[in-house]
């Protein structure tokens, strides 16, 4: 969770011709996957994608990350460019101390993440739907070990193991080409 403060600003609003007052406010933010649900609702595209936001969507993400209620709109166009980079590390922080470490594994599979896959994994890795209001980098990270712990473990070979395996590969080879070894 991250909570922001946003100080007392001012803005003129053209239509009315007038000053328009924000009082300060206290935003809580929680990135997850309910927050990144909403959002993708909204703009019916996926959220984690290494494609650049708009301004417009990137505030409408903070929007969606507020967890307290009667919060004033204009508001959100008061948050200073060291705010949004605290909300920007936020998103970023992997929230866990668990490190994975896993070889030969591919960097992505080039399909887009959206929430409803999120929500499969959960559901196929049978993590309850309360998961959903966790930092969303936490959440991930759960997903990957539950696939981990779940999935099979490969049996390590003795060396007499190795060896027989070798003899008959070798034999193998020795019978399709006719030679002697």
């Amino acid at each position: 969770m991250l909570q922001i403060t946003t100080e007392r600003t001012e803005f003129f609003n053209e239509d009315t011709n007038e000053f328009v007052y924000v009082q300060p406010q206290k935003l809580i933010l929680e990135h997850s996957l309910l927050s990144v649900s909403k959002w993708e609702a909204k703009w019916k595209k996926p959220f984690l994608t290494k494609d650049d936001k708009t301004p417009e969507e990137l505030l409408d993400y903070i929007r969606c990350m507020t967890i307290n209620q009667n919060v004033n709109p204009l508001v959100y166009n008061c948050l200073t460019r060291n705010q949004l980079k605290a909300v920007e590390n936020y998103i970023g922080d992997k929230a866990s101390a668990t490190v994975i470490r896993t070889a030969n594994t591919p960097h992505g599979s080039g399909r887009a993440v959206t929430s409803e896959l999120i929500y499969y994994w959960m559901t196929a890795q049978n993590i309850p739907f309360e998961c959903e209001k966790w930092h969303l980098n936490r959440l991930l990270t759960l997903i990957k070990v539950a696939n981990i712990e779940n999935n099979p473990k490969k049996k390590k070979m003795g060396r007499r193991d190795i060896y027989n395996q070798n003899r008959a590969l070798n034999a193998a080879r020795r019978a399709r080409h006719n030679t002697k070894g």
